[in-house]
């Protein structure tokens, strides 16, 4: 790989990590051609961009962007290495998951994952990341939990009306 080839890798590298606040460096080293594949269509499915570069560029990509915010992940850049990058958080852990159920393995091994600022290190911390609930599953757990006293005032009015006998309001 030429000078010139390996600058394009890393630039390319610099704005995915700019443009997404999660992604996962995985180890595929064990999977075949075919598996790869699949691991590919499953991560496009559910728009998840799926990279293979070399550890020294990304480590180079991530330290020109700020190598104090990245230092976390750098010790897991070593053998095969595949970046998962996505909108969600947890999608990719999702799709790891999933394939390994699907084929039977422990393969792609989950290195690090980087969300939204905090790093998870170890294949040990998939199943938390399986668990992390996204923006918009927050957003509705909040207006669930602020819609429900509201409802639970109105039921008690509208039962309190029947009691009486009164026509009941119409909503």
């Amino acid at each position: 790989m030429t000078k010139e080839q390996k600058n394009e890798v890393i630039e390319v590298l610099k704005g995915k990590f700019a443009q997404y606040n999660n992604f996962y460096i995985t180890d595929t080293e064990s999977l075949t051609v075919e598996q790869v594949g699949k691991l590919r269509r499953a991560c496009f499915d559910k728009q998840v961009e799926m990279k293979v570069a070399k550890n020294t560029l990304i480590r180079k990509a991530l330290e020109s962007l700020d190598a104090e915010r990245y230092n976390g992940v750098f010790d897991a850049l070593n053998n095969v290495t595949a970046l998962m990058f996505s909108e969600n958080p947890k999608e990719p852990a999702l799709i790891i998951s999933s394939f390994r159920k699907q084929s039977n393995g422990e393969r792609p091994v989950l290195k690090a994952a980087f969300i939204n600022g905090d790093v998870y290190t170890g294949d040990n911390q998939l199943k938390v990341l399986t668990q992390i609930k996204t923006k918009n599953e927050l957003i509705g757990e909040v207006i669930g939990l602020l819609q429900s006293p509201a409802k639970r005032v109105i039921a008690a009015l509208l039962h309190n009306a029947e009691q009486k006998g009164e026509a009941a309001p119409a909503e």
